[in-house]
């Protein structure tokens, strides 16, 4: 009976006759064991995700992306990071995340849906993301003019009030193509409220590029805007994306090294690896040093979504050196335990932040600034 012969201690366990060479190699690949949790009443965030990195299955690929952040921001070289944000985040409850990680130092670049940075102004505005349920009758909501985000609610009328918004806030901008980073910049100048993601990059001159802007309410109300223009006879506004690219690439090449952390995927994760791929209009071949994902996309697919960094390196996108982890974790848990192990090990903490000069399209310089007034928003060279 096989249960008789693995409990009787008289057999030799040596009965499979391993050759010496193979026992080696088995002893080396059993060689660390999967490390149990535990926790106790003073576990902190960044002890919990430090910790993680020993156990298994998507847990220690979180503890892997927390020491890709470690090494990212204890490289002496001080990449440039950025930030691509996909999925219903502030929907999520993320607002204050993204906000503070902004704010800690930890982000240079952002690169983000049009739906995110929408419904982080629609809450500056003093609008609110409410607790529903999946199992609404959805046409209800219609009648009642609530919209629906898996379990969140939002009110549609407050919403077409920010898209009218929006387009009024174009019929005050001179008449001519702006790129995404540009038009942010000019509404973060238009709103107060200090947990603002737009206000926050905007003050602390951290860029913001919607390189899909058109796909998202703001592009709503930037066509509220072109539809009154056009038949009032003026000239409208224009976002002009691929002026995008040629911001966001310079922002590449001026950079010693480059880090990128992924939430989700979609356009901001093509868009920012793209911007490496763009550096050879620069006669430079460079891929990503560092870079992070967190996400639920299958690759099976083929989709870029859920295409591995690895597969990035075959691109260009990521060195063949850079240091990578990809965690298959929903993004409102993964964000926050992969922020709190940022804020809790203080790994930003002293980053001087970048100082942008722009003239026009051109990125006349880009340097790290420490305190003063310096530090923070980017200054605008005068044409």
């Amino acid at each position: 009976m096989k249960g008789a012969v693995r409990n009787n201690p008289s057999i030799d366990l040596a009965v499979p006759h391993l050759t010496p060479a193979q026992r080696r190699r088995k002893r080396a690949l059993l060689a660390e064991p999967v490390r149990q949790l535990a926790l106790t009443p003073k576990t902190t965030v960044a002890e919990l995700v430090e910790a993680m990195a020993g156990m298994s299955i998507q847990a220690r690929n979180i503890g892997r992306c927390a020491q890709v952040l470690r090494g990212m921001y204890a490289d002496r070289d001080r990449p440039t990071v950025f930030l691509g944000l996909a999925g219903p985040l502030v929907a999520a409850g993320l607002r204050r995340v993204i906000r503070d990680l902004v704010a800690s130092g930890a982000v240079d670049v952002v690169v983000s849906t049009g739906a995110i940075l929408y419904q982080d102004l629609y809450q500056a505005r003093g609008f609110r993301h409410f607790r529903g349920t999946p199992d609404a009758d959805d046409t209800v909501l219609r009648e009642l003019q609530i919209d629906r985000i898996y379990d969140t609610y939002v009110d549609e009328e407050r919403f077409l009030a920010t898209d009218a918004w929006f387009g009024r806030l174009a019929d005050r901008l001179p008449r001519r193509a702006y790129s995404s980073r540009e038009f942010m910049d000019y509404v973060g100048d238009q709103v107060t409220d200090d947990e603002s993601i737009v206000r926050t990059c905007r003050r602390c001159g951290v860029p913001m590029f919607v390189p899909a802007l058109n796909d998202s309410s703001i592009g709503i109300g930037l066509t509220d805007h072109r539809v009154r223009a056009v038949k009032q006879g003026r000239t409208p506004i224009g976002i002009d994306s691929i002026r995008d690219n040629h911001e966001l690439v310079q922002i590449v090449v001026r950079s010693p090294k480059t880090a990128a952390i992924y939430v989700a995927g979609g356009v901001p994760k093509n868009y920012i690896n793209d911007s490496i791929v763009m550096s050879y209009l620069y006669g430079m071949d460079r891929g990503h040093d560092y870079a992070i994902q967190v996400t639920t996309a299958v690759t099976a697919d083929g989709g870029l979504s859920s295409s591995t960094l690895s597969e990035a390196r075959s691109w260009g996108k990521i060195e063949e050196e850079a240091r990578f982890a990809m965690a298959w974790v929903e993004p409102s848990v993964a964000l926050p335990l992969l922020a709190g192990y940022i804020f809790g090990e203080r790994l930003a903490a002293g980053r001087p932040r970048l100082q942008y000069v722009w003239k026009d399209y051109e990125l006349k310089s880009l340097r790290p600034v420490r305190g003063g007034k310096g530090r923070g928003r980017g200054r605008r060279a005068r044409t």
